[in-house]
């Protein structure tokens, strides 16, 4: 099952935060830390899960 639109807008913006707080991106995009977390989203690669009860 893939991510809701709720889990994606919650990783992406915990990932906005990181790189706005000067973490390193995990791929070589000129962009805004929302662009860039986007699309490491897409690419599936973060490091962050969701977690379903």
């Amino acid at each position: 099952m893939g991510l809701t639109i709720f889990e994606k807008t919650r990783i992406i913006g915990a990932r906005v935060l990181q790189l706005s707080c000067g973490a390193p991106a995990l791929i070589k995009l000129n962009g805004t830390p929302i662009e860039i977390a986007e699309a490491e989203l897409k690419k599936g690669i973060l490091p962050i899960v969701a977690v379903r009860e």
